[in-house]
């Protein structure tokens, strides 16, 4: 093609031609984008071809390539498989059609300012980047499958589509892609892309509801994405990603009720995740497998009961976020198992007492497994068939909830053995002083200074050992305890000890003879009583015994 097949040149095409040689930013009329189709500034765009590929003697692009703004551009750019190498500047012009760059070899492509139909540049290699900064693009941008040696920069970006995507650039090869206070109404698929730096989406307003509004699986980006500030009707999905800096969604919106709103399984996020600032989850966030460094977060920030899922999701530390038990289990609460058909997951909360122990927080870290295992065990409970089976399980978690934490803290049945030793030396303390003890001999039960004390002075009782009528030892009001205590005989009886009869009736490694020399009385009032609570803690001594040591040794917790 010849520069004659163009001639005449339209008004603006001259003063192009012109001024070919210069390499100044050729301005048309005032630079601005036209709105309309203004004759002073309709260049065709196979005239533009014509010099981008080479032209002819005389017709030849500046070494810095092609600089024009305020163009109207009319016909098809067609560079489908061209290689042009230099820039191409089209700042601030309008295109009444989608131009063609797939499979290009170009420098570097400045759109700035431009309005566009649409813009085909899948395949697309250049030696820079793609510059879309303030472009208004009422259809599509395909660009997948391109190699941008530099950024692709969508900056203030305004991109429409009926329906569908509007920015499709999956397995993308970039440096940065931004999209920093961009309008899209359509979908943004950026699957498979290889940044070598960031994803910068701040402050960003995306716009699919009830559909994938940015599609990101498997991206691998070399710094961090960033959603800080930005809003999205629909589903943001980035499964499977490996990021190597911050995922930053303070501040930002993600709007998807009743669906995923920020799909994150599988993904690797090697420095920070953070969700706060204000940030708002309108949907599921679902985190399952994910792996994140640190997690900065304000609870405020997280979506609502049922709508997070944290199943394998694993993580080193909080950070500017509460770290703390309580916070952190109404954290976990967010999720339902139930809603996938489950009915407890464990590992969050094993992971949650894991980082707080690498935190040096390791009260918190115990708190949080003994709710797991209040929970994990609730959900045994309901799948029990048998109502008395279900019964008989909840009576045994009962109890090791309340003796050893489910075997947390197993030094609780100390505890309990202190308060049930307590409780023994009142009762029996008091039994004892109500005469309702006796000594635990059969020899000492059949002796004279025994059977005698039984029996007040002015009474006469036969002894069967010397056959002969005696009289009694029991002074007026006095009990037999009381005077048997007094006989010389008994002196060298032990003497009966409220604190160490408790002890040793409780703890069954224990022999402090209390027990083997004194026994409750049940002819007495307070006697009956007394030998059945000794009874008792004879049991509970063991059972808490064996409690404590299976605490310790870890046999009672669930695995």
């Amino acid at each position: 093609m010849q520069s004659d097949s163009f001639r005449p040149f339209l008004p603006a095409e001259a003063e192009i031609v012109a001024r070919l040689l210069s390499g100044d930013l050729d301005r048309l009329g005032d630079g601005l984008r036209p709105e309309v189709e203004d004759p002073k500034r309709v260049i065709r765009a196979a005239l533009l071809r014509f010099l981008l590929l080479g032209g002819e003697e005389g017709y030849r692009l500046h070494e810095k390539g092609l600089r024009l703004s305020g163009a109207y551009i009319k016909g098809v750019l067609d560079l489908e498989a061209c290689r042009v190498p230099r820039d191409i500047g089209l700042k601030d012009c309008r295109f009444d059609a989608t131009p063609v760059l797939s499979s290009a070899v170009i420098d570097r492509l400045f759109l700035d300012g431009s309005f566009l139909p649409g813009l085909a540049a899948e395949r697309l290699e250049t030696r820079g980047g793609l510059y879309l900064r303030g472009a208004h693009v009422s259809g599509g941008i395909r660009l997948a499958d391109a190699r941008l040696g530099g950024n692709l920069s969508c900056d203030g970006a305004t991109v429409h589509v009926t329906d569908g995507i509007a920015l499709d650039a999956g397995r993308l090869e970039v440096r940065n892609v931004y999209l920093r206070g961009a309008d899209i109404r359509g979908g943004v698929n950026l699957s498979g892309a290889r940044l070598e730096a960031d994803l910068d989406c701040a402050g960003a307003v995306v716009s699919r509801p009830d559909k994938v509004a940015v599609a990101a699986d498997a991206i691998n980006a070399g710094g961090s994405v960033i959603l800080r500030a930005a809003r999205v009707d629909g589903e943001v999905r980035l499964p499977g990603s490996r990021i190597r800096g911050d995922l930053d969604c303070s501040g930002a919106a993600f709007v998807n009720p009743g669906h995923n709103a920020l799909q994150l399984s599988r993904t690797l996020i090697e420095g920070a995740f953070f969700l706060r600032n204000g940030a708002e989850v309108k949907g599921l966030l679902d985190m399952q497998g994910a792996s994140i460094d640190t997690v900065h977060d304000d609870l405020a920030c997280w979506p609502g009961k049922g709508d997070v899922r944290l199943n394998r999701c694993r993580y080193g530390a909080f950070i500017d976020g509460p770290v703390d038990a309580r916070g952190r289990l109404d954290w976990l609460s967010l999720q339902t198992p139930e809603r996938w058909g489950e009915d407890f997951w464990p590992q969050p909360f094993e992971q949650l007492a894991t980082v707080f122990r690498e935190m040096g927080h390791d009260e918190d870290a115990r708190a949080v497994l003994i709710a797991k295992e209040r929970l994990q065990r609730r959900a045994r409970r309901k799948r029990a068939r048998s109502r008395l089976w279900r019964g008989m399980i909840a009576v045994k978690d009962g109890i090791l909830e309340v003796t050893v934490a489910y075997g947390r803290q197993p030094l609780l049945a100390f505890v309990w053995l202190t308060l049930f030793w307590l409780f023994g030396v009142i009762i029996f303390g008091y039994a004892e002083r109500q005469d309702a003890f006796k000594p635990n001999s059969p020899v000492v039960l059949r002796s004279p200074e025994w059977t005698l004390c039984g029996v007040g002075k002015s009474e006469q009782r036969f002894l069967a050992s010397t056959q002969q009528s005696v009289s009694g030892r029991a002074e007026t009001g006095q009990t037999q305890l009381a005077c048997f205590r007094e006989q010389w005989e008994a002196s060298s009886y032990p003497r009966f000890n409220a604190w160490m009869y408790s002890l040793d009736t409780l703890l069954p490694v224990l022999e402090i003879d209390q027990k083997a020399y004194w026994r409750p009385d049940p002819s007495k009032r307070w006697g009956t009583s007394a030998l059945t609570y000794f009874y008792f803690q004879s049991v509970v001594g063991w059972a808490l015994s064996l409690l404590a040591v299976a605490g310790f040794s870890g046999l009672v917790k669930s695995q």
